[in-house]
């Protein structure tokens, strides 16, 4: 891609979630297709070259056969009180899978656990929950916790990186029965096989511009050895488009994947945005329509700049 031609968008979230109020990115255009380049700004530009290597991925190359039509997802409840998680859950177009972030600054135990059982209530009986503390805890505090919030959640399918460090993630799986996930442990890890060397997760969390593209996350996955679930970097849905493309592509997906989060923008770069539809999205190739949502000239200047880093 000598001469790129690029499209920076920005879009508010309908709720604040990992502390950010609105979602920025690029999408550029190449012979397979449109691509997204979004790395989050607190990324430095060698984190961010993986994110740029699935952007050409997508557009230079494309994405593997499919061995699937439809992915399983899940929906996303950010740090919100009780009454509007019920309210994010009963509005999920049919999901019966929940992750729910906890751990956020400014917030208790009483909070999580009130977030926990609206949510239970919403799904019902046979809804399925995780949580997501996003490394926030350590070992002491994570079982501490896990224990209530299990019950709160009346049984946790999974917890997301609840603690930093591989270290960590292998001693608090000794301690606690509840299964344990892998997001940063993997993503922004010098040595991502470690999870599996050291018996850390039982679960690994794939997000495809993180870790440089679809095929670098099946050689990922197949290397790994795990059950995996593929999830978002909260893109657009044509960045959402090719996590849809890793999971329609694994062997094997056991879980419902978290990729439904087209749902936390007030609106998209598409006409069609990657919504579930019974709990499941259909594997598509969405087209952003132009102009794209108003990034304004400032920020259109600092994606610029930023993407002729990256390229080198």
């Amino acid at each position: 891609m000598p001469d790129l031609d690029l499209h920076v968008w920005s879009i508010p979230l309908r709720t604040r979630f990992r502390g950010l109020t609105s979602r920025d990115g690029v999408l550029l255009h190449g012979g397979a297709g449109w691509a997204e380049f979004s790395p989050f700004w607190d990324y430095d530009d060698q984190e961010s070259r993986a994110w740029w290597r699935a952007a050409c991925e997508a557009a230079d190359l494309g994405w593997p056969a499919a061995v699937r039509s439809s992915i399983p997802v899940n929906v996303t409840v950010p740090a919100v009180g009780p009454e509007q998680a019920r309210a994010i859950v009963e509005a999920s177009r049919g999901c019966r899978t929940a992750k729910v972030k906890v751990a956020e600054p400014g917030q208790d135990l009483a909070d999580e656990q009130a977030r926990l059982e609206a949510v239970r209530d919403a799904l019902g009986p046979s809804g399925r929950i995780r949580i997501d503390a996003n490394a926030a805890w350590d070992v002491d505090t994570a079982v501490a916790r896990l224990r209530v919030l299990d019950r709160a959640a009346g049984g946790l399918e999974y917890a997301e990186q609840p603690v930093p460090g591989v270290d960590d993630l292998a001693a608090l799986r000794r301690r606690t029965h509840v299964p344990i996930a892998a997001d940063e442990s993997i993503r922004r890890a010098a040595d991502p096989l470690a999870v599996a060397a050291r018996h850390a997760a039982d679960v690994v969390v794939l997000k495809v511009q993180p870790l440089g593209g679809v095929r670098a996350c099946l050689e990922l996955a197949e290397r790994i050895g795990l059950p995996v679930v593929v999830s978002s970097a909260l893109e657009s849905s044509v960045g959402l488009a090719a996590g849809l493309a890793l999971a329609a592509a694994l062997p094997e997906l056991p879980y419902a994947c978290g990729l439904a989060t087209a749902q936390l923008l007030t609106v998209d770069v598409v006409d069609d945005p990657l919504l579930p539809v019974d709990g499941a999205i259909a594997v598509r190739r969405p087209e952003p329509v132009l102009p794209l949502p108003a990034a304004g000239p400032e920020l259109t200047a600092r994606w610029r700049e930023r993407v002729a880093r990256v390229r080198g």
